[in-house]
């Protein structure tokens, strides 16, 4: 196979399938935050945020005793973020009888800001799992070891031990999702685990707000893919480069999930040393901006909170 086949196939594949990228670029040094697999769960003093709890101080581990535990550490409040915890408590509600308890736990510098904007939550969260902030501060009990530089920091426990542990600085819910819902799976007797198709449904079905006009494209949507190929298609002149990225824009603006994989896909590429694998000198220079304006647009952003947020701007 010659470097120029084998440079397109890398591209295709690059293209088709999110969770190869973020391997590649994430994948060579781990990266830690919260109790290891094997390790005691700390003490975790709260602060409820919704239901019975709200208002109160509670210690989790009282509340958890040695049944299993998903425990969601919010670290920034993005879309992302927002996503991948809406999907997994979705699901976290059907292993209630098995005894699962959900806990979402919001780390902030500002507690009275976060229980103001928290009164939407019941609105647009599932009901199951039982929100709340740490007392600890935005950096959260130091006995966790958290790190304030990932979005989400998700454990799964069973009789007071971490089963498992998932530290994401880019939350992606086709990426990530499958290996916590089997840590939910396995922390709770057995079970089937629902694809991500079923999930993102679940979502649609309880946020109308995710919908578009037109059905939601899926992460390999093939005419998402087609009109990315064509950005960085290294034979591509700057004249259809250009063209190419505006059908993009185009396509982004009309399908929710769409512009989360350009920021994703933007944001990832521009902060490797691989950017100059894609496309020529003007694609190169799109991604630059796409990277700008979808990736820092989806970091300012939570989707369900932002127009709660007094120190956020809001945006459509």
């Amino acid at each position: 196979m010659t470097s120029k086949s084998v440079r397109s196939l890398f591209i295709a594949l690059f293209v088709l399938s999110g969770a190869f990228v973020q391997t590649f670029v994430h994948g060579q040094e781990p990266i830690f935050s919260g109790p290891q697999v094997g390790e005691k769960l700390p003490q975790l003093p709260a602060k409820g945020l919704t239901g019975e709890q709200k208002g109160h101080p509670f210690e989790v581990l009282e509340k958890i005793e040695n049944r299993p535990a998903l425990l969601v550490f919010f670290h920034s409040l993005t879309r992302p973020a927002f996503g991948m915890t809406r999907a997994l408590a979705k699901f976290a509600e059907t292993k209630e009888e098995a005894g699962l308890q959900t806990f979402v736990i919001f780390l902030t510098d500002d507690p009275t800001a976060t229980e103001k904007w928290s009164a939407i939550l019941p609105k647009q969260m599932p009901s199951g799992p039982t929100y709340c902030i740490s007392t600890d501060g935005i950096e959260g009990p130091g006995a966790y070891g958290l790190n304030r530089n990932m979005i989400l920091t998700i454990l799964v426990a069973k009789q007071g031990i971490v089963t498992a542990n998932s530290a994401l600085a880019q939350p992606q819910l086709q990426v990530d999702g499958p290996s916590i819902l089997q840590a939910i799976v396995d922390a709770t007797g057995g079970g089937s685990v629902p694809s991500i198709a079923e999930l993102e449904q679940s979502q649609m079905a309880m946020n109308p707000n995710m919908r578009s006009r037109n059905a939601a494209p899926k992460q390999d949507d093939p005419q998402f893919t087609a009109l990315l190929r064509k950005v960085i298609n290294k034979q591509a002149d700057e004249a259809t480069v250009k063209k190419a990225a505006a059908d993009v824009e185009a396509y982004v603006a009309e399908h929710e999930f769409a512009r989360a994989e350009l920021a994703r896909i933007s944001t990832t590429i521009v902060g490797s040393d691989k950017l100059a694998n894609y496309g020529t000198a003007a694609a190169q220079e799109i991604l630059r901006q796409w990277a700008k304006k979808y990736g820092d647009a989806d970091k300012q952003q939570p989707a369900p909170l932002q127009k709660a947020e007094p120190k956020q701007e809001s945006s459509k």
